[in-house]
């Protein structure tokens, strides 16, 4: 015990002759001092994404569906009724699905060749593109009712400028890219393009360009969405290539487009808009769409009856369902609460509902002849982009 108290009193004579050697010397230390206590520098804030004017501000860089998350409805739409509409190609009509009961409640007539029902950016609005019929049939999604036609030459599919102030037409056979009012349709301004068939479009982060792809000569554009002019072409390193559908990734550095011919997705740069690597997915391939979580990402394979599951953050293919039976899964749209992927049978005059949970087909039903760009509507979401519902 003796020992141990003399250890104890010769440690704390040590430690008091440490301090004072330390603070003997502290007044002509102030900053140092001061300057160890912030050794760990406050976080930065990032900068936000310099977005095209008048865009609504992102809400995540690392995320642009951040906004389309399981019923996130935008007050504009949170009393609509769940509905799908179906544009039937051959059949000159929209048939109008209840996604409760998943039985048909209606068939409207609309113009000749409907391709796809597209929501407008403002979200009031579905835009029924009649191509051949060269019109636009406007439905009012709050009522169902289908309004007065707008002239619009060759609208095989149509976008909206992530600022609402423009409406893009893909007009495919014209060979133009046509800037419109968003609201009166009204020509602002055409651009002619080089290649055949464009149809497709999905924008950057920041808005401020979008790829095109070009169907029918395998191509792809980068448009400058301000300038309203081309600022990119290049041919897809697949002979008889015909890309379909486009989606960005989550982060926004890569854009995904379907080529039915070469039987998979190209991953693609959009900022470097350099040659895209290919991922194969099945026969046909064709309709990408998000989930809402935005952790995968759903490819339709209308030539073999299947659909692909594509995980961002493993970059790799995880699953594929194969409808029982076959089938021609073309375009669509996933349901407000993310539990359903609802994709038109384009050859098959058909509708299927398949569980995004399991890839089980919950339901098949028969609608007019050629389905093709089906919009599920309501969607969750601020703006809507086109198409058959991309939603910010």
């Amino acid at each position: 015990m003796q020992r141990t108290r003399i250890a104890h009193a010769l440690l704390a004579s040590a430690v008091l002759v440490s301090l004072a050697a330390c603070s003997s010397g502290a007044d002509q230390h102030k900053d140092e001092a001061l300057g160890s206590k912030a050794a760990v520098a406050p976080a930065r804030k990032k900068a936000p994404v310099q977005v095209l004017p008048g865009m609504p501000p992102v809400l995540d860089p690392k995320d642009v569906y951040a906004a389309d998350r399981p019923n996130r409805l935008s007050p504009v739409v949170k009393d609509f009724p769940s509905r799908v509409y179906v544009p039937n190609t051959n059949s000159n009509t929209v048939t109008v699905i209840d996604p409760a009961t998943y039985q048909v409640i209606e068939t409207i007539p609309v113009g000749t060749q409907p391709q796809h029902v597209v929501p407008s950016w403002d979200l009031k609005t579905l835009w029924v593109n009649n191509d051949r019929g060269n019109t636009l049939t406007p439905i009012d999604p709050k009522t169902g009712k289908a309004g007065k036609t707008v002239d619009v030459h060759d609208p095989y599919n149509l976008y909206f400028t992530p600022n609402g102030k423009y409406a893009i037409v893909m007009a495919s056979l014209d060979r133009e890219l046509v800037f419109r009012d968003a609201h009166t349709m009204k020509r602002v301004k055409t651009v002619p393009v080089s290649c055949y068939g464009v149809n497709h479009a999905d924008f950057s982060l920041d808005g401020r360009y979008f790829i095109v792809s070009c169907e029918f000569s395998g191509e792809l554009l980068k448009v400058d969405t301000e300038r309203m002019r081309v600022i990119g072409q290049q041919k897809l390193p697949f002979h008889g290539s015909m890309p379909q559908d486009v989606k960005i990734s989550p982060d926004g550095k890569r854009f995904y487009i379907a080529d039915m011919m070469a039987d998979g997705v190209w991953i693609l740069d959009g900022d470097k808009f350099t040659q895209p690597s290919f991922l194969p997915t099945g026969k046909g391939a064709h309709g990408l769409y998000i989930s809402r979580d935005s952790r995968e990402m759903y490819i339709s394979n209308r030539g073999e009856g299947s659909i692909s599951v594509f995980d961002f953050a493993q970059n790799r293919l995880t699953k594929k369902w194969h409808l029982p039976g076959g089938g021609s899964p073309d375009m669509g749209g996933v349901s407000a609460d993310g539990k359903v992927l609802w994709l038109s049978g384009r050859y098959n005059a058909e509708v299927y509902a398949i569980d995004t949970a399991s890839g089980r087909e919950l339901a098949r039903i028969k609608v007019g002849s050629g389905p093709h760009g089906l919009a599920v509507y309501p969607q969750p979401g601020r703006y809507s982009l086109g198409h058959t519902g991309i939603f910010r």
